[in-house]
């Protein structure tokens, strides 16, 4: 992952912290549930970007003329297959 546990948790407990401050939001669950939620969702979201990453890197090295990494042609053709896995599993 691009970022680390500690920092999604603190992250999540920014967010929970701002939502306690704000008289116009009610909670029916505890706030660390919404914490603990908070921090799956961001957990399950950047395995999946690690996911599309290592899938498009993977299909640029099949081809047998591909384009070399970091050229304007490869970052076009990573990121086609970036998106195209993350559209299939339901982002973007």
């Amino acid at each position: 992952m691009k970022i680390s546990r500690d920092k999604i948790n603190h992250i999540s407990s920014l967010i929970v912290r701002d939502f306690a401050k704000r008289d116009e939001l009610d909670y029916k669950v505890d706030l660390n549930d919404i914490r603990l939620e908070i921090t799956r969702v961001m957990t399950d979201i950047l395995q999946l970007d690690d996911k599309a990453d290592a899938e498009a890197r993977r299909i640029l090295t099949t081809y047998s003329n591909g384009p070399r990494e970091g050229s304007p042609e490869w970052d076009i053709m990573y990121q086609k297959h970036f998106d195209e896995y993350m559209n299939k599993h339901g982002y973007i």
